[in-house]
């Protein structure tokens, strides 16, 4: 019987039509999911005024949104190793994407609050989905760069939606900006028709015929049959156990406390700086819609991180380039607190981005390779649902900051202490007990052959 190695039929195969498919379904949706995180920060003047909000209330309504996000990593993360990452995808969709309107409706700062908070669990599960999707399904030569620009969907997300507040709040209101949260559940039903499910999942249901059907996509020359047998015993016995226990064996523990500190660092100054920044910039004597445009810059600035960080990782590695990007990030950081020029300040807070929403782009990636494909959701989950503790704390830490009548600009100077801390944490990983150093070692043949008895 024929033994058929799927990782390796992925890893060594050329990108195709199968995998644009997977990559713009995993785009769509993170861009959605960067849309509606970047909406509370972009209509938050407004929605100050109208809910008679003062900062701090402002920044804990910022945070009570991050607990959602954080739970729904922690939660429906982990899920999506046992009920499969494609349901997961469409259980996420749909919560942000109804609860999203449901918050645009809210005639008051509570129910905007529980409204946000069950968007929020749906928000926070989509994103080590789509990015363990896309690991899973990308060849091994383009991996990285295909993952991050991926990942650019959430900062396409995030720029659309400063776009439509610059041009559509002042006239339409800032409730308008959630009702189009709307649009994902109406391209539900085409999800689920045409995205495929995880590998793993099939093997260790015994699949066969759809393993051999998406394995015929990815290389038509396989002549890929149901009756292969695709590692079903090594994967099952892998399966074993509860994941979550599995991030702390076979040498990972130093490593996987390092990539919780440094995803704890990148998102308490991505959503710091999404929640933040255009008060901080009106702040500073912007009109609204000027002030808004310093968000347009974060995500261009992000765009530019991830594609550039992507290339550059094909040739230096992950570790190296992602402690060059924290370093450039902290001395920003500090720049940003000692400029007036304009110019100056759009050119610095695009660095910024590429640095923060660039960096962690680069970061889940680097993640999801360290741990063995079974347990690959669930690894990048439970350390983004860590991280998201970074989160929670970034809009009341930064408002807080704010609340005490310092300068403005000068809040920027809190985000080079994570951005330090960020570099010692990658210093920490050890890349030697990480699955991508195991599957480099592989025998370029996927195929083996078993002879069963005479």
């Amino acid at each position: 019987m024929r033994v058929v190695q799927t990782s390796q039929v992925i890893a060594e195969s050329k990108f195709n039509k199968f995998h644009l498919l997977v990559f713009l379904w995993c785009f769509y949706a993170i861009a959605f999911d960067g849309f509606d995180i970047a909406l509370y920060g972009i209509g938050l003047p407004l929605m100050m005024k109208d809910y008679e909000l003062t900062l701090v209330e402002a920044g804990a309504i910022g945070s009570y949104t991050l607990v959602g996000m954080m739970l729904g990593s922690f939660l429906l993360g982990s899920l999506s190793d046992i009920i499969g990452r494609k349901k997961i995808l469409a259980i996420c969709m749909l919560l942000f994407s109804i609860f999203s309107l449901f918050a645009g409706l809210a005639p008051n700062s509570l129910t905007f609050t529980i409204m946000r908070f069950i968007a929020a669990l749906g928000m926070g599960g989509l994103m080590p989905a789509v990015i363990a999707m896309m690991t899973e399904y990308s060849p091994k030569k383009n991996r990285a760069l295909i993952v991050a620009t991926m990942y650019c969907g959430y900062s396409i997300g995030a720029i659309l939606a400063s776009l439509t507040g610059m041009y559509l709040m002042e006239s339409l209101g800032w409730r308008f900006l959630y009702w189009l949260g709307i649009i994902p559940l109406l391209t539900l039903p085409l999800f689920l028709k045409q995205f495929p499910e995880s590998l793993s999942y099939y093997i260790i249901r015994n699949q066969g015929g759809k393993i051999a059907s998406i394995l015929n996509k990815i290389d038509s020359k396989g002549n890929y049959q149901a009756t292969d047998d695709f590692e079903y015993a090594t994967v099952k016995e892998r399966a074993k156990g509860f994941p979550a226990k599995k991030l702390f064996s076979d040498n990972r523990v130093i490593s996987t406390l390092a990539f919780w500190t440094a995803v704890f660092s990148c998102l308490l100054m991505i959503y710091g700086l999404n929640t933040w920044l255009p008060k901080i910039m009106q702040g500073a004597g912007y009109g609204i819609t000027s002030s808004i445009s310093f968000s347009l810059a974060l995500g261009v600035g992000q765009i530019g991180g991830s594609l550039l960080g992507g290339y550059l990782v094909e040739r230096l590695g992950h570790r190296k380039v992602l402690i060059y990007m924290f370093l450039l990030g902290a001395i920003c950081f500090v720049s940003l607190s000692a400029t007036s020029n304009t110019l100056l300040l759009y050119i610095l807070i695009a660095i910024g981005g590429a640095c923060t929403g660039g960096t962690q782009n680069l970061i889940n990636p680097y993640i999801s390779e360290f741990y063995p494909q079974e347990i690959r959701t669930t690894g990048l989950s439970v350390t983004v649902g860590i991280g998201r503790i970074g989160a929670i704390l970034a809009p009341l830490i930064i408002g807080l900051l704010l609340a005490a009548n310092l300068a403005p600009q000068n809040a920027f100077m809190a985000f080079a202490v994570p951005s330090i801390i960020g570099v010692i944490a990658l210093l920490l990983v050890q890349e030697k007990y990480g699955s991508f150093y195991k599957i480099s070692k592989t025998s370029n043949s996927h195929f083996k052959t078993e002879n069963k008895g005479a």
